[in-house]
Formats: structure tokens, C-alpha cells, sequence
């Protein structure tokens, strides 16, 4: 399976995922993320240079922020700003209505907590001052996976992406405004210039 972009607002699945496909994907990735009820803050961290990281953080009491589109949109916009990347590379995100799932290449000299709590303030504040509100966005923790040598981080980034169309929001990737990866032609992200979509806030 290949993803291609064909135009600006149109992107497609080469061939169409089945569901074996994703049910493998699944079981690639879903050992990594903690069990439901076990703290997703690990106190000591170790961020090594160059290695990719998956990285989850979620809305405080996992609000629906972001199925309203425009704040969806101030806060990607926000989060796509190069100012906040510095030396690290955002290979792949995806920004759901209450979380959002990023593959982040640490650079040489910043830690991953670092970075994140960078992330995370600076679209707190975007979004705060859009809506007039105070108060936190994101709940103050996160978690992360670093990938293995013998993680296929393509596969991985397909996982991502196809996150909105398992959640049910939309049915195909293409009409779902906020994602992107590197490994797609296009020059700008979709979410500059993003349009609501009628499944958006599902």
C-alpha cells in the first residue's frame, strides 16, 4: 500500500487498504501504547539524537478540543510553525478531536520533553487566545515509543494517518483536512488552507 497524493485536496490509497492489512497494522502498533488504566507519564525519559520517536498527548480530561474545525485549525497551524521544530523533524501527524499522534526525528541537542512541552504550550496559547478562554488544552502528560531498527516507520506513518477513517470520522483519508507526512509530493500542508468537512466533528 502506497500513499500518493494526486492533487491538492485529493490523496489516495494505492491499492485500497482491506481489512487483513489493518488488522496487521494494528497488531504492529498497538503493543505500544499503554493499557487502559496505567499512567502514561514515565518520570525519566531518555531522548537519544536522530532516533524517531511516536508520540500520543490527549486533551485534559480528553475534551473534543479539536472537533470544532476552526480550533482544529489554529491549533495545526500553530503546531506546523518551523520556529517550534528547531533541529528536530515532524515526519507524520495527525491531529483527532481529542488527541493528536506525531513521528518526531529528535535533533542533536533537544530532549523529547523538551520539544513536547514546547508543542503543547505554545498551541495552548494559540488556542486560548483564538477562543478568548484560559485554562489547559492538553493534559500534562504524554507518551512515547522509540522505534525500533526493525520498525518499518512508513508502516507506521500509514497507521497514523488512517486514524480518522477507523475513528469513524470520515470514510476515506482524502476528505479529513488535518494530517500530514513527508513522504507525500505536496509543498504545503493541507491543513493551511484546510475546509470543514461534513464528517469532521463526528
Amino acid at each position: 500500500m502506497l500513499l500518493k497524493r494526486v492533487s491538492y485536496m485529493e490523496i489516495v490509497l494505492l491499492p485500497s487498504p482491506d481489512d487483513i492489512e489493518i488488522a496487521m497494522l494494528l497488531r504492529m502498533v498497538s503493543p505500544i501504547f499503554p493499557a487502559k488504566g496505567r499512567s502514561r507519564l514515565r518520570l525519566s525519559r531518555s531522548s537519544e539524537p536522530g532516533r524517531i520517536y511516536l508520540i500520543t498527548f490527549t486533551t485534559a480530561s480528553r475534551r473534543r478540543e479539536f472537533a470544532d474545525w476552526q480550533v482544529a485549525l489554529t491549533a495545526t497551524r500553530t503546531l506546523l510553525h518551523p520556529d517550534l521544530w528547531r533541529e528536530a523533524r515532524l515526519l507524520c501527524w495527525v491531529m483527532m478531536p481529542d488527541h493528536w499522534y506525531g513521528l518526531i526525528e529528535l535533533g542533536a541537542s533537544e530532549s523529547l520533553s523538551a520539544i513536547v512541552r514546547r508543542l503543547k504550550g505554545t498551541t495552548a496559547r494559540a488556542v486560548n487566545l483564538a477562543n478568548g478562554s484560559s485554562g489547559s488544552v492538553w493534559a500534562s502528560e504524554f507518551h512515547d515509543h522509540a522505534l525500533r531498527s526493525e520498525e518499518d516507520v512508513v508502516d507506521l506513518a500509514r497507521y497514523i494517518v488512517l486514524n480518522p477513517v477507523r475513528a469513524g470520522l470520515v470514510t476515506r483519508i482524502g476528505d479529513y483536512p488535518f494530517w500530514d507526512a513527508i513522504w507525500l509530493t505536496a509543498s504545503k500542508s493541507i491543513a493551511a488552507e484546510a475546509a470543514p468537512t461534513d464528517g469532521f466533528a463526528a
